[in-house]
């Protein structure tokens, strides 16, 4: 396990011993990973977690629009065999694309035409009580709730353990001291509010540095239900600088709907009754204030804020210790609007399983942290590439480059035809979907049809029904 396979750093009961900072989606998968490579791995959670597939107070964006894109849905299944299809027989409702949804997309519907991906509308608790439920079955894992990490043990050189403490103001009101709880790895998935710069810092370690990109992008999700004779459709209305309005429609398990509507800042979606409703005339078409007129509203609006893209840059060389990851948010956090988060979380268990599991090479945890930045890349361009061209984009990441301009001029050319030509469609979704890199977009065939061939005809109004239907 990393550099603690020959016992060079074995915790003080002679087995190797994993500590994964927080029961995330991210932590929870990689957890699983290091089960099959520690003797025990235990996992840190500040809050106490539900029994069931409830809402909780450390995931604020739960109650949120959720997808489980492609590429995510590979991911689980190959860290939790037959994940998707346990997930579906609870419920979760699946989207095929494009046939199954009304798109807007850079001014143009996109035709309905044959399925080529699909994706999975589960709501977040539902999802995260799956893979919980998977994961602490190991009888190697344990889980220590109401618990906060609150420093790391070691120094610059190697990362030894934690320090935790009890949660809660009588913990702190009667000054215990901190526990250490010494470990072989340490793995940080404690979200975008990661306090690890600061236990870096506190035992002589560098951060990592900090690129961050932020547009403002607030949103507000209701939870609806339709009428059994009500012929719902799920639609999205995707921003772009000239048009900074959204809109997600999507089924979810139980015969609900979540909506999710979305502006820049100083245009916030209200979270009142009429307010939510009439923000929807915002948007380029009424589709969607049509479809909430006829819904009946199941709970209040709920508001998220915190949408900024941060990369901390743990793969970049600098004095920090081995024995420390970070993963998911902790490392990398996207928009939530592009619904990349959960999907990368896996990816990034993945990464560090082929990383522990590959033979030729010591998984040194700069090898490993590298690889783990590596499969988050794609999502990065993806989400932080679109954000930078918003209108109130900020922050270092921000920038673009001669390269950045010129690859944003072929995207756009790519974004105009895939809405009515079916192949450059289907290469489009694979890229956003993290089933094909974004090298796909370049080969000779879609090359050829974004670079020479015409801007096809696209549906003047919303298709509600799939071509040939």
């Amino acid at each position: 396990m990393l550099e603690t396979v020959n016992g060079t750093g074995a915790s003080r009961d002679g087995g190797r011993h994993a500590v994964v900072i927080g029961a995330s989606l991210a932590g929870l998968l990689v957890a699983q990973v290091l089960a099959d490579h520690a003797d025990r791995v235990t996992v840190i959670e500040r809050d106490r977690l539900p029994d069931g597939p409830e809402p909780r107070g450390g995931v604020p964006q739960s109650r949120h629009t959720h997808v489980l894109i492609p590429g995510g849905q590979r991911a689980y299944d190959a860290l939790l065999p037959g994940f998707t299809d346990e997930l579906m027989a609870h419920g979760a409702p699946r989207v095929g694309a494009p046939s199954d949804l009304a798109q807007w997309q850079a001014g143009r519907w996109f035709r309905r035409t044959e399925e080529t991906a699909f994706f999975i509308c589960p709501t977040r608790p539902l999802l995260e009580w799956l893979v919980r439920r998977r994961v602490l079955a190991n009888t190697r894992i344990e889980l220590v709730q109401g618990t906060e990490t609150v420093g790391l043990v070691g120094d610059a050189s190697r990362v030894r353990g934690v320090l935790l403490r009890e949660r809660g103001a009588a913990a702190v009101a009667v000054g215990r001291e901190p526990q250490r709880l010494a470990a072989d790895l340490v793995v940080d998935a404690s979200g975008r509010s990661s306090k690890a710069a600061d236990w870096l810092t506190a035992i002589g370690a560098e951060p990592a540095v900090e690129e961050t990109l932020e547009t403002g992008l607030a949103y507000a999700t209701r939870v609806y239900r339709t009428g059994e004779d009500d012929d719902a459709e799920p639609h999205f209305i995707v921003p772009n600088p000239g048009q900074t309005h959204g809109a997600v429609v999507l089924p979810a398990e139980g015969d609900r709907w979540m909506v999710t509507l979305s502006g820049l800042r100083g245009n916030e979606p209200p979270l009142d009754d009429r307010g939510f409703t009439e923000f929807a005339d915002r948007l380029p078409h009424p589709i969607t204030r049509s479809w909430l007129d006829a819904a009946k509203a199941d709970a209040p609006a709920l508001a998220y804020r915190t949408t900024a893209n941060i990369r901390r840059r743990y793969d970049r060389p600098g004095r920090r210790p081995a024995g420390f990851l970070a993963t998911g948010d902790a490392q990398c956090v996207f928009n939530p609007i592009y619904g990349q988060g959960m999907t990368v979380a896996a990816l990034s268990a993945l990464a560090l399983r082929d990383a522990l599991a590959d033979a030729r090479r010591t998984p040194t945890t700069r090898r490993v942290q590298k690889a783990m930045f590596a499969v988050s890349r794609q999502a990065w361009d993806i989400s932080a590439g679109s954000d930078k061209n918003m209108p109130t984009a900020t922050g270092g990441a921000a920038r673009s480059t001669p390269a950045d301009r010129v690859a944003g001029w072929y995207l756009a050319r790519v974004e105009a035809r895939a809405p009515g030509d079916p192949a450059v469609g289907r290469v489009f979704r694979d890229v956003l979907y993290l089933t094909a890199p974004v090298t796909a977009l370049f080969a000779p065939r879609i090359a050829k049809a974004v670079l020479f061939g015409p801007v096809r005809p696209t549906p003047q109004e919303p298709p509600m029904r799939r071509e040939g239907v």
